[in-house]
């Protein structure tokens, strides 16, 4: 999901290079705008790295509350260190929504019927990667053709968990079943060390 995470890098950059509130009209709600500009950046890695670089005590801890971000770091999760209102933040998030592709375990929200007319688009190389991945397929006429003249295949039906080889054979259709959110957490402020739980 690197895709969707860089789009909202690019939001957070956007925003920044036009200039936008100044640190005083912002009550400080963040961390170190610099010169009256706010600033924004996203940290992604390893949760022990970033565990370690907050502090995980009161004793090692890189400002005072920040163990406490620390703590929450677990998971699929990452930092937004910015100097925007908390507001605007919030709002951002809470209106950012994608359709994605589905993994493994996820459970279908629909019946996704693929037409012998999807199949014959893709060039016959596909043919045995489409076999391997449990679609009844061959070639006929120097075309991919489902299997006995049939006009369509069932990919997963709604309500059924997708396996990794059907979350592929989606992905090669073009068909998007899950919806890409970031969920906000917790939120510390650099000017008065004050933590709050956001969800």
């Amino acid at each position: 999901r690197s895709n969707k995470f860089k789009a909202v890098r690019m939001h957070f950059r956007d925003a920044d290079a036009k200039g936008g509130s100044s640190m005083e009209e912002d009550e400080g709600e963040g961390g170190g705008g610099g010169k009256g500009v706010p600033r924004s950046r996203i940290f992604l890695g390893k949760n022990k790295l970033l565990q370690l670089a907050l502090g995980r005590s009161v004793e090692d801890e890189h400002s005072p509350g920040l163990r406490r971000v620390s703590k929450l770091t677990t998971g699929s999760v990452g930092l937004l260190a910015t100097s925007r209102p908390r507001s605007e933040v919030v709002r951002y998030f809470a209106s950012l929504a994608d359709e994605d592709y589905a993994r493994a375990g996820a459970v279908a929200p629909r019946t996704v019927t693929l037409s012998a007319e999807d199949v014959s688009n893709h060039p016959v190389s596909m043919v045995e990667q489409f076999r391997k991945l449990g679609m009844p397929v061959e070639v006929n006429n120097g075309r991919v053709v489902l299997v006995g003249g049939k006009k369509e295949y069932v990919a997963c039906r709604e309500g059924q968990s997708l396996s990794a080889e059907t979350c592929k054979i989606l992905t090669h259709f073009g068909v998007r079943l899950a919806e890409f959110r970031v969920r906000l957490v917790c939120r510390w402020s650099s000017r008065d060390g004050e933590f709050e739980m956001l969800q």
